[in-house]
């Protein structure tokens, strides 16, 4: 319990890292508590694939399950982690946008370049 703040920080995020992880967060913040049947049904994960997910987002300490005779729920164990996948989202929408304004930008340079290549810049037009 004596590790840096960004180690374990670093820890939160590998809970993270997948993308069905990411999906049943989602799915779990828009919905409360989900079902596990109804979790298989949202990823189309096999029942081992999901468990070995679930497990890693209870062990970084995202989820939380309660089990209702013999059905077991999921939620999120903190409505934080709901706000982390909203903030995450507007930052990707944010870097895209800015990406797809750079691309717009070196096409466009693009087209103008090789026109100003075809004109001698010694003859005058005027």
């Amino acid at each position: 319990m004596h590790r840096p703040l960004y180690e374990v920080k670093a820890n939160l995020f590998k809970g993270l890292a997948h993308p069905v992880r990411v999906r049943v967060l989602e799915v779990l913040a828009g919905a409360g508590d989900v079902s596990v049947t109804d979790l298989l049904s949202d990823t189309g994960l096999e029942a081992s694939h999901l468990s070995q997910h679930l497990s890693v987002l209870r062990r970084h300490n995202l989820v939380v399950a309660e089990r209702r005779a013999s059905q077991v729920f999921y939620r999120l164990a903190y409505p934080k982690v709901a706000d982390l996948l909203s903030i995450s989202r507007a930052l990707l929408v944010e870097i895209l946008q800015t990406t797809q304004q750079q691309l717009a930008s070196t096409v466009s340079m693009a087209d103008v370049a090789p026109h100003a290549e075809l004109q001698d810049p010694t003859s005058s037009t005027a």
